[in-house]
């Protein structure tokens, strides 16, 4: 698996970024021409990292670089991430400068990246040995609609938050399934044996880009 990083990723022409839709949803990418059909192995970790605003200020706390730019260009700047490929992104959040304060709280301790890689590596175990038997090896390889059937299917006590949001529109199957494979590797992490009310509320508040 690869792991781009696309850097102001709205800086990007929008024709390039739709281009990434395919792989992000299939994991493989296909061509076609008028005697020619070929497909190549295109599964990713797509990082995309972009300012508030063309100048990078807004919803700054800092007082002496406010945002200039104007509500269309803001809007115009950040619908360039079009709906399709937004709706392809499972995180999603809002991070701030680190102010003075808070690099100098000794009480502020952030876990090492050996003890980040410990979890994850637990985690991992975990879903490879629910997967066993499966053509899959991680959670995110997992179709919906396996997800979704009978033998795998969630308690509708704990999936009545993302029923709601489906029902009313404001989440996708696509986004659905989506935060359903967020929730079981949120469940992994914490040790669950399956994700329940706080695992499933706690992915979609990750993909509509609450800050945790």
């Amino acid at each position: 698996m690869y792991f781009p990083f696309l850097a102001e990723a709205p800086e990007f022409p929008r024709a390039t970024l739709d281009a990434l839709r395919q792989p992000l949803e299939s994991g493989s990418v296909e061509i076609h021409r008028s005697q020619l059909r070929a497909r190549f192995p295109a599964r990713v970790q797509l990082v995309l990292a972009a300012n508030p605003c063309p100048c990078g200020n807004a919803d700054s706390i800092v007082t002496g670089e406010e945002c200039r730019c104007a509500p269309s260009a803001r809007i115009r700047y950040q619908q360039r991430i079009s709906g399709p490929l937004a709706d392809r992104i499972d995180v999603r959040l809002t991070l701030r400068r680190v102010s003075q304060v808070l690099r100098s709280d000794p009480e502020h301790v952030a876990p090492t990246s050996a003890e980040v890689r410990a979890r994850v590596s637990t985690a991992r175990e975990r879903s490879a040995v629910r997967l066993a038997g499966t053509p899959w090896r991680v959670n995110a390889e997992v179709p919906g609609h396996w997800l979704r059937a009978p033998k795998q299917r969630l308690p509708r006590a704990h999936t009545a938050v993302l029923d709601r949001a489906l029902a009313r529109g404001a989440l996708t199957l696509r986004g659905y399934d989506r935060v359903l494979r967020v929730a079981w590797s949120v469940a992994d992490l914490a040790g669950h044996e399956t994700p329940d009310r706080a695992d499933l509320a706690y992915a979609l508040l990750l993909r509509n880009g609450s800050t945790p």
